[in-house]
């Protein structure tokens, strides 16, 4: 009698583990593929001028024929911000609810994509798609946007469950509380491997209601003299519901501003995912029609982004408004990691500008939407995994997540890395390798053509400056027709620095004759060797080690 072949399951991670954003996992049962999210990242202080960082899918666009679906869970920029980079190299078919595919929509027309040209298929929680050896189900949860889910997807070898970011939120400010009842009866069934959330593992207690913000709103919307101003992420609809219902009680006008924010918002209107009364929101152009204590402003730059609306007006550089003295301006936001020193510029901007400014750290205008460490308790204890794979967050946060399970005698927990393959079988589960995974930097529109090289080189220009040397020799005699001519950038100020640069000269003319005199005529051999001379020149000097280019033009 044949032996059925047994079924292999492979959980990889291709971002969002060890880092915060990028997430992207991809779940393989046999020979199909679905992907769970697709997001970008902000970039690192030491990539210079990158604008975005999204996953490499070299793995995906190799196995293209076994993907059959790219699942997402909600809306934020860290879930959904890589797709149409991601489209370019692999148009599948795209599974989300009503308010994500709205805002992938919104996106994708900004890229100039054709609607028509992408499979986006909308669905509900308590929906179940099927492929061959999967069945993917949806799962109502609350986070900090509508429309979120988790995702169950049914193998042969027992359920994985994937929460996408959630909290365990019971008072939610749009829709029904999360489904815990499934999570349950999954755990009844049986479920094989738990990938959880671990962004607030380090917290502990639970994490407050979302409500909880607009009684604060309502007290400083009360108080205010003058106009609100409040900066959000575009993408969190629930916030931007509290602040229309703030401003309504106060009978205040509202203005959006900004791109990305003024996209949203009518989106989520046109979906019926905000409610503002009629006559209510006002174009940018009206403000001046009506007295500032009658005004609020909903606008981008919660994590202090040079080019939004709220950084621009905090440096007096945005046309259509500007801050007036007495404007409380309210960042209704927790600064990403990495973005710290970028809100407190805009902070102290603000302030300079006669603004009261309201953050974080002064006042309760913020909750966050993950689920501290009793919440992600409570999904462990519902699902009760065979295998845990805490997902989404820094080595710290995935640390804190693994002890929670232990604690609460989970014996198989794997902290992963981007690319490492976790493969599960009937009797097993272990990481057997890895896929190419990593960053593709995004800079302008250039997607992945600046590497480690080209910000190595950004670096040391950063650091250290240029030195250019350049030079014209008779390509017969050797002699030097022309130059030395030194131009520097960022290194030292010529006109400051002339006693060294005569001695740079001779070190470059000592070059040469070396040279000449050993017969070394090819340009790149006598490039090398005046990089290598001038190079230790420069450091005894100045202790500094400038990029040398040295332009040599033979005639």
């Amino acid at each position: 009698m044949r032996k059925r072949p047994e079924h292999i399951i492979r959980i990889i991670p291709l971002g969002g583990l060890n880092e915060i954003g990028k997430n992207m996992t991809v779940v393989e049962v046999d020979d199909e593929i679905v992907v769970i999210d697709c997001g970008l990242a902000f970039p690192e202080d030491e990539m210079l001028g990158i604008d975005l960082v999204i996953p490499d899918v070299s793995y995906l666009v190799k196995n293209k024929e076994k993907v059959r679906a790219l699942i997402l869970t909600h809306g934020h920029e860290d879930h959904i911000g890589a797709i149409p980079y991601v489209l370019r190299d692999l148009n599948i078919p795209i599974y989300g609810t009503k308010l994500t595919l709205g805002l992938v929509e919104i996106k994708l027309m900004e890229f100039g994509i054709d609607l028509n040209s992408v499979k986006l298929f909308t669905v509900k929680a308590g929906d179940v798609i099927s492929f061959n050896n999967m069945r993917v189900e949806f799962i109502r949860t609350t986070h900090s946007i509508a429309d979120s889910v988790a995702i169950a997807i049914h193998t042969p070898l027992g359920a994985i469950v994937h929460t996408g970011d959630f909290k365990v939120d019971f008072t939610p400010i749009e829709g029904e509380p999360i489904d815990l009842i499934r999570f349950a009866e999954l755990g009844k069934q049986g479920v094989l491997a738990l990938l959880c959330d671990s962004t607030n593992a380090e917290r502990p207690g639970f994490t407050l209601s979302e409500k909880t913000v607009g009684a604060t709103f309502d007290r400083i919307f009360s108080q205010a003299q003058g106009r609100v101003i409040v900066a959000t992420f575009s993408s969190h609809i629930h916030r931007v519901q509290q602040v229309i219902n703030s401003a309504e009680k106060q009978g205040r006008k509202i203005c959006v501003l900004g791109r990305s924010m003024v996209n949203v918002v009518n989106k989520a209107l046109e979906l019926g995912y905000l409610k503002m009364p009629d006559g209510m929101l006002i174009d940018v152009d009206e403000l001046e029609n009506y007295p500032p204590n009658k005004i609020v402003l909903i606008t981008t730059g919660s994590q202090g982004e040079p080019m939004s609306a709220l950084s621009r007006m905090a440096s007096a550089e945005y046309k259509k408004v500007g801050i007036i003295p007495g404007d409380v301006v309210i960042i209704s936001a927790a600064p990403i990691p990495g973005n710290e020193k970028f809100v407190n510029r805009v902070i102290n901007d603000l302030f300079r500008q006669g603004a009261q400014v309201i953050y974080e750290d002064i006042d309760d205008i913020h909750v966050s939407g993950h689920a501290c460490q009793e919440e992600i308790k409570l999904i462990h204890n519902l699902t009760r995994p065979k295998y845990s794979v805490p997902v989404h967050g820094e080595f710290k946060h995935l640390i804190h997540h693994a002890k929670l399970a232990m604690e609460l005698g989970e014996k198989n927990v794997f902290i992963l890395e981007n690319g490492k393959v976790l493969e599960i079988t009937k009797d097993s589960a272990k990481v057997v390798g890895s896929v190419q995974a990593g960053n593709v930097l995004v800079d302008g529109l250039g997607v992945g053509d600046v590497g480690n090289v080209v910000l190595r080189d950004r670096r040391h220009l950063a650091q250290d400056g240029l030195f250019i040397v350049v030079l014209t020799i008779d390509s017969s005699t050797r002699d030097v027709i022309a130059g030395p001519e030194i131009i520097s950038r960022g290194f030292i100020y010529i006109k400051e620095a002339e006693p060294l640069i005569e001695e740079a000269k001779k070190v470059i003319k000592d070059v040469l004759y070396f040279c000449r005199k050993n017969d070394i005529t090819e340009p790149n051999a006598i490039k090398v060797i005046l990089k290598d001379n001038l190079k230790n020149f420069l450091f005894e000097r100045t202790r500094r080690n400038p990029m040398i280019i040295p332009i040599i033009t033979e005639i």
